[in-house]
């Protein structure tokens, strides 16, 4: 048993892989993680910019789709779904054995639509139409418009992965909307399944360039340590949350805990430990999804322990303490909300570019 399979079978987290290509799923590379113990799949915008550029391996089926009158925004979503349909059955025995604790691939609804909660909603619904499958996770933005999206997901009993979460006041608008989406949904509630994903290392990148700006000692001695305290205190709330009366009433109904999942856990400042962000965020029902190359840091040298709940209240003072020296963390999620959506527009477009461009060579 390798640290990928000890954290899920001793601490209870699941590590997914961050990162979808089709020459992996030709290749067997994909099978091949999942032995090593990824349990997830998760993509976005960016993740299938890189896949789909500089590689021959859409050019057949994009010249095919071109050569059918398609459109190039259209032919993008067929390549898409095909490596999601490929995932998705390549997880599909974790999905099985984990009685749908595991097991998903994530898909990411048209990031242009962040600001449109009903063009979000109508996306959503095609989306899981057009890839009818249980361990499918459709990816909204925890945009104030994507809030109600998510809601009525949830009410429709459409599982959803909620993306680009950077402050705790939106987290607890994220569980406010599943709950309630829940008691929406008719009937049993044991085939909904949601993950709540918290972006880590851009926070810490973030709060360190304002920290550095203000230069006192106090500010100094507080960088590279706001991100973990602000998933840790994120945890502490959700072990909140998913308690008490009306949460015991949906388990009734068989409503399953929206798992907190740790999001860019890659390390940007390579002063910082390669495993920080994995290291220091590991407990039950979370999940923790990783690019390949910090995937296989953890495998060779991260610690495997409880640690997301060490000491939340070390965590809440932490973030006092950020504050106190003068940075906003309310304006700090809010930049990079707007930094991650529009990083995720750049990079659809660009691809749309770059595959206008390809189908104009053909």
């Amino acid at each position: 048993m390798n640290r990928l399979h000890e954290l899920f079978a001793r601490e209870g987290q699941s590590p997914w892989l961050d990162n979808l290509k089709r020459s992996w799923i030709a290749s067997g590379e994909l099978e091949r993680w999942v032995e090593r113990g990824a349990r997830g799949i998760t993509s976005n915008p960016s993740i299938f910019q890189k896949a789909m550029t500089g590689t021959d391996a859409y050019d057949d089926q994009l010249r095919a789709l071109g050569g059918s009158g398609a459109s190039v925004e259209d032919s993008y979503w067929e390549l898409v779904i095909r490596d999601i349909l490929d995932a998705l059955e390549v997880l599909r025995p974790v999905h099985e054995a984990s009685d749908g604790l595991d097991g998903y691939v994530s898909v990411e609804v048209d990031p242009r639509l962040a600001p449109d909660t009903t063009g979000t909603i109508e996306a959503a619904r095609e989306l899981h139409t057009r890839i009818d499958r249980p361990n499918l996770y459709v990816k909204i933005p925890a945009t104030a418009e994507g809030i109600p999206a998510i809601r009525q997901m949830i009410s429709e009993g459409r599982s959803v992965n909620v993306t680009l979460i950077f402050s705790l006041d939106r987290y607890r608008e994220v569980m406010e909307a599943y709950f309630s989406g829940l008691e929406a949904c008719p009937g049993d509630l044991s085939g909904v399944s949601s993950v709540a994903s918290f972006f880590i290392s851009r926070t810490d990148s973030e709060v360190d360039r304002r920290l550095n700006a203000l230069g006192t000692p106090e500010a100094l001695a507080l960088r590279g340590r706001t991100a973990v305290a602000q998933g840790q205190v994120a945890y502490d709330m959700f072990q909140g949350e998913f308690s008490g009366p009306r949460w015991a009433a949906l388990v009734e109904r068989g409503a399953r805990v929206q798992r907190p999942l740790w999001a860019s856990t890659s390390t940007k400042n390579p002063a910082y430990p390669d495993t920080l962000y994995v290291d220091n965020l590991i407990g039950p029902d979370t999940v923790n999804t990783l690019p390949d190359a910090t995937l296989e840091a953890f495998a060779d040298h991260g610690t495997v322990a409880r640690t997301v709940d060490a000491d939340p209240v070390a965590a809440h003072d932490l973030l006092r303490a950020v504050g106190s020296v003068g940075v906003d963390l309310v304006d700090v999620s809010r930049v990079l909300e707007e930094e991650g959506v529009a990083a995720f527009v750049a990079s659809f477009d660009d691809l749309l570019a770059d595959l206008t461009a390809k189908v104009r060579s053909f």
